[in-house]
């Protein structure tokens, strides 16, 4: 990864989408039952991500505990009551008088469900979550969503939009103002949402057999990802792996069709002892815990590319993580410069020099 990309824009659904998706929620009819339902869900919706306050302390400390303790079935009671409290200093400075009545219950239990969306919506795209950490850290993911989709938004926002459109016009003709108006349009927006997800994941599967049964891939093959392309369901960046490789391919479902032209192959680089070094280095563990389909190179003695280190010295060495996922072009134009990557200086001792990600190097 050049030192220029941002870490943090490339590892979380966007926060327009959760904050969306918690408002239409709350148009949806819970609104209806408690004040403040729509802010208290917009608000829970994208509570789980102030985890990014953890980059503050370096981009390996960001890193390790994005999508962690908040992004936990454990968490989420606490956050929905965290936001709950946010919403009652609120209420309690507001003159103007709800429309429904304040029910603090209630309040937390539509919350909750705001929060839950932050986990479904970070399930679906191919980064994960670990929803049962600390107890149990392994990643989930769905891997049927880009991590930014323009239909979901367009959904989202016509929901919201169309309604306060429709309402100027009715006080232009002096129409009897209609309280609580969208609903029909949030719930639209939200079964919109559940078919364009079905969808993905029928073609998601579709995809997946596709590279397994038609023989393209060369070798045994261990496991297979698809990794999804915004708006067009039926086009996925293929990964395979096989003892010795990783082999990519663009499918096409619509068309049965695999790609391998539009793909590569890379053969898994050898265990150098400077691999071995930054593999129990900070960035090593924390990436390789993550990584579904790592790839850790010795680059030899090169400074990590993008990034403003120490005058090169002869014999350190330069460590590349970078995850095979996130090497298509969507999101890069190499797979060894995905958005992803990582690098550790690793010294002739095989001591650890430095860690870089995002641009910025990890201080200790």
């Amino acid at each position: 990864m050049q030192g220029h990309r941002s870490l943090l824009s490339s590892i979380q659904m966007d926060p327009v989408t959760h904050c969306l998706t918690g408002a239409v929620l709350g148009r949806a009819g819970f609104n209806r039952k408690a004040a403040h339902a729509t802010l208290a869900m917009t608000l829970a919706a994208e509570a789980p991500d102030l985890d990014v306050l953890w980059g503050f302390r370096g981009p390996v400390s960001g890193f390790e505990h994005h999508r962690g303790i908040t992004h936990t079935f454990l968490a989420a009671p606490v956050i929905a009551l965290v936001t709950v409290a946010v919403v009652w200093v609120i209420h309690r400075f507001r003159r103007k008088p709800a429309r429904a009545p304040v029910r603090w219950g209630l309040l937390w239990l539509f919350a909750l469900v705001a929060v839950l969306s932050h986990l479904l919506l970070d399930f679906t795209n191919n980064y994960g979550l670990r929803p049962f950490y600390p107890f149990y850290p392994r990643w989930y993911s769905w891997d049927i969503v880009f991590i930014v989709e323009p239909l979901i938004l367009i959904a989202l926002i016509l929901a919201l939009v169309v309604p306060w459109i429709l309402g100027l016009a009715d006080r232009e003709i002096g129409a009897r103002r209609t309280v609580f108006r969208g609903r029909g349009w949030a719930i639209a927006a939200l079964i919109f949402i559940g078919l364009l997800y079905a969808v993905r994941n029928g073609e998601h599967a579709h995809a997946m057999n596709l590279v397994r049964n038609t023989g393209v891939i060369n070798g045994r093959i261990l496991r297979v990802a698809a990794e999804p392309y915004p708006i067009n369901p039926f086009h996925w960046y293929a990964v395979a792996e096989t003892p010795d490789t990783y082999q990519t391919a663009m499918v096409y479902t619509c068309a049965d069709r695999v790609d391998t032209d539009a793909g590569e192959t890379i053969y898994k680089p050898p265990v150098t002892p400077a691999v071995a070094a930054a593999k129990q280095s900070w960035l090593g563990r924390v990436y390789l815990d993550w990584s579904t389909f790592p790839v850790t190179e010795d680059k030899g003695p090169i400074a990590p590319p993008g990034y403003n280190v120490d005058p090169l010295q002869r014999d350190w060495h330069t460590v590349q993580f970078h995850d095979m996922r996130f090497g298509y072009p969507v999101l890069s134009s190499k797979a060894n410069d995905s958005v992803l990557s990582g690098w550790v200086y690793v010294g002739p001792q095989q001591e650890i020099e430095g860690m870089f990600m995002s641009g910025k190097e990890q201080k200790e």
